[in-house]
């Protein structure tokens, strides 16, 4: 999920930075700025910190931290200081509603930047929401989430606090089914993981891709937690496809194009946002160079618009890199900080303003790290590009950026 996969200098963290261990989390602030803050206001993260998909929880986590930092030093919210409130999720839907639970129980909890992964947003949305505390994903691609289970036909939002700043599986489905076409490819098979991620990718894939004359020669499921594809691979290889599309993450996709290429099937695999990651290539090893994956937003190293926020990620001295999602939830939290700027002005208390943050978020716009930082009525960011990507040499290169706004 990263050709932001650069290595920033691994500087020691300083006392002010997040100390994490284990696979459990605490909630933690951030120091520094807002001379005579006599209030404190928090906004919380439910990412994956720790397991498989934690490099790009640990991304998350701290562009929000930086963003947070930056908030205080320039005093942004007079009488106020923000503070950070970490919690993860280990990508797991009931590990997340537990973690919204104790954030939602925390008076101080204006606002949460999360979750990467749309099946734990969809338990942890409902705390949030009835907690009435502003949610802002930078990584939740399923359009479901802001407009319903009926979205193609009769698209409703469902939460009022739910907001993102990456753009759907529309979008990304729509621009991987046309890059295909494009690149010569008429027949593919589809694998997803079962998961709301996933499926969902694939689906939004099959519809564009056959709607643009390609044919889906066979359809193949895995379960999350596989890591021996044979029998899968075994199928699709005799249904003779010239490209595998994967709705899934990394974990798995990088075995599965090493394993694929492997046993014979010498075809390109291609991804959504959850396989861009420099840990995907090497997993599937050399196997991986040829394979394609789409991501949200326009390459953070080449625009104009992060460019500010990456000299500051580095110069804060993060151990890990920022990694797919860092462009994104730094503008999250941005975001929330925008509308406590309204909903704290007057309030007496953190939790007081809660139901204004929510209310002033429609109006939030600002130039951010992945460009024009707004809200529809949904909630959807109205930013929406993605861009194509292709292993070569064993690193992502940026193949073409496509812009739908």
């Amino acid at each position: 999920m990263f050709k932001r996969s650069f290595k920033l200098a691994g500087v020691a963290l300083v006392a002010a930075s997040l100390a994490f261990t284990g696979c459990g989390s605490r909630t933690e602030a951030t120091t520094g700025g807002s001379a005579g803050a006599t209030k404190v206001a928090k906004i919380g993260v439910v990412a994956p910190l720790s397991g498989g998909l934690s490099a790009l929880g640990l991304g998350i986590r701290n562009s929000v931290d930086l963003a947070i930092r930056q908030a205080n030093e320039s005093n942004a919210i007079p009488g106020w200081k923000l503070e950070l409130a970490a919690q993860d999720d280990e990508a797991k839907p009931d590990v997340g509603k537990n973690a919204a639970t104790k954030l939602a129980g925390d008076d101080a909890v204006v606002g949460v930047v999360g979750a990467l992964n749309s099946s734990v947003s969809q338990s942890v949305t409902p705390v949030l929401q009835s907690a009435r505390i502003t949610q802002v994903s930078p990584a939740n691609t399923g359009p479901s989430l802001t407009q319903g289970a009926s979205f193609a036909t009769a698209p409703a939002r469902p939460n009022d606090n739910f907001f993102r700043t990456c753009t759907t599986d529309i979008i990304q489905g729509g621009v991987a089914a046309q890059y295909l076409i494009d690149s010569g490819i008429k027949k593919i098979g589809t694998i997803h993981d079962k998961k709301i991620y996933g499926q969902g990718l694939v689906g939004s894939v099959t519809e564009n891709f056959k709607k643009l004359g390609g044919e889906v020669v066979i359809a193949e499921t895995i379960n999350p937690d596989d890591s021996d594809f044979g029998s899968v691979i075994t199928k699709v290889k005799n249904a003779n496809p010239e490209a595998v599309y994967y709705g899934g993450e990394y974990p798995q996709a990088g075995p599965l194009s090493q394993q694929m290429k492997a046993a014979g099937l010498k075809v390109p695999l291609m991804g959504g946002d959850g396989i861009f990651d420099g840990t995907y290539i090497k997993l599937a090893g050399a196997a991986s160079d040829g394979d394609f994956a789409t991501s949200v937003g326009e390459p953070a190293e080449t625009s104009a618009s992060a460019k500010a926020f990456i000299d500051a990620y580095a110069k804060a001295g993060f151990a890990e890199p920022y990694a797919a999602y860092g462009a994104q939830s730094y503008d999250a939290a941005n975001a929330i900080i925008a509308a406590l700027k309204t909903s704290l002005a007057s309030a007496t208390d953190a939790k007081s303003a809660r139901e204004a943050t929510i209310k002033a978020m429609s109006g939030v716009t600002f130039t951010g790290a992945t460009g024009k930082v707004a809200f529809d009525e949904y909630g959807d960011t109205v930013t929406k590009v993605v861009t194509v990507y292709k292993v070569a040499d064993g690193k992502w290169a940026a193949e073409k950026t496509i812009d739908q706004s």
